[in-house]
Formats: C-alpha cells, sequence, structure tokens
C-alpha cells in the first residue's frame, strides 16, 4: 500500500515515449503496485451494506504475530470501517480503521491519532503515507481515493517497523474473506413474530378463544 515516489530521467523516458507514438502493443503499462485496488465484488459488497459500511472502506492486513479478532470488525464513523489484530504474545493490539477524507501537509497535524482525545500530531512524510504520532499513540495513515487507510497501535508495544509492514500489506478482501469476516445480511434481519397481525398497529393480538 505504500509507495515511494519514483521520477524517471528524461534519458529513460524518451524510449518510452518513442514506443508509445509507434503503437508498440508491448510498451510498458505501468507498475503493478501503482494499479488502483480492484473495485469490491458483489458479496462483499452485499455484507458491507448490510452493515452500514461502504463496500470501498473494507480492507484487511497482514502482520507477523498478529491475528485478526473477527468479533471486532464493525462500522467506524459514518461508513467506515474497522478492525483489530492481537498478538497474544506481544499483548500488543493493532487497529485498522478507514474513514472518508484525505490526509495533507496542512491537515495532518490537526486529525487525530487513534480514539478519542489527545495531542496534536507530529507527521511525517513516508512515500504516499503519512507516520503520524500524539502522545502514547502512532498510526500510518495511507489517503487512497476519497478515504484514508489507517493503521496504528500503543508505542509501547507496537513498533514503526510492524506498522509500516501492516500498512503496506493492506489490501481489499476477496469475497471468500468477506464472507467469513462479516456476517451474513439475514443474520441481521429481525425475527418475525407470529402473534403480530397482518394490519393495523402491530400490537400483538391477545384475543383469548372459547374456554380461555
Amino acid at each position: 500500500m505504500i509507495r515511494a515516489t519514483r521520477v524517471l530521467p528524461t534519458l529513460t523516458l524518451l524510449p518510452l515515449l518513442l514506443l508509445t507514438a509507434c503503437g508498440d502493443k508491448q510498451a510498458v503499462t505501468g507498475d503493478p503496485e501503482l494499479a488502483p485496488p480492484a473495485s469490491p465484488g458483489a458479496g462483499l459488497r452485499e455484507r458491507a451494506e448490510a452493515l452500514g459500511i461502504a463496500p470501498e472502506h473494507v480492507y484487511l492486513t497482514e502482520a507477523p504475530g498478529f491475528t485478526l479478532a473477527e468479533q471486532s470488525v464493525g462500522v467506524s464513523g459514518d461508513d467506515g470501517f474497522s478492525a483489530v489484530y492481537w498478538s497474544k504474545e506481544k499483548g500488543a493490539q493493532l487497529q485498522l480503521r478507514v474513514e472518508r477524507g484525505t490526509v495533507t501537509a496542512a491537515n495532518c497535524p490537526e486529525q487525530q491519532v487513534g480514539e478519542g482525545t489527545g495531542p496534536r500530531a507530529t507527521c511525517e512524510r513516508d512515500g504516499d503515507a503519512w507516520y503520524r504520532t500524539a502522545g502514547a499513540q502512532h498510526e500510518y495513515a495511507v489517503p487512497e481515493d476519497g478515504h484514508v487507510v489507517r493503521v496504528g497501535g500503543d508505542t509501547a508495544t507496537v513498533d514503526r517497523d510492524v506498522l509500516r509492514a501492516a500498512a503496506e500489506a493492506v489490501r481489499r478482501p476477496t469475497d471468500e474473506e468477506a464472507a467469513r469476516i462479516l456476517p451474513s445480511p439475514a443474520a441481521g434481519e429481525p425475527v418475525e413474530r407470529g402473534d403480530l397481525p397482518p394490519e393495523g398497529d402491530g400490537a400483538p393480538n391477545n384475543d383469548v378463544g372459547v374456554g380461555g
């Protein structure tokens, strides 16, 4: 997810431009790491929307020694995504949050690091991401198209290298992974009551039958 900015020298760009002008089908198509994330599949979209999460906000990550706490998966803010990865051995937690917005040099210090309230953030650019610290919390914030992916933790239990590796590993889940971490839409539907009349204000039918 974190990508370093690269500038090609003029002598390198010239042959590429000539190849493109000649219509060579084998011209460079672009670095796959720079390609936009794949669109959410139908299964992911259905499950996410049932929870009030924007499908494009659902991400997963990986970090050595950390496991996704599936019961932690849920909504963050209005339609964002939140999940916690934990390490029993280290007694540490990583929080993955995705919410609408962006991070720039101008607004980075004002944005909260982690949850709750805290001091003004210190920001350091790292490739196309921001390494941010405030008090005992730190995180990597990666701006995407209309939203920001954040991977954070406690400075006492989670090293910066671990955060960076987790931020680099962030990706969109497959439909199969979405089915594992997001509950089925049917699971959240209210149970139909058999004692509700088909018409009226929906009050239970408490009529007593003959002999009752």
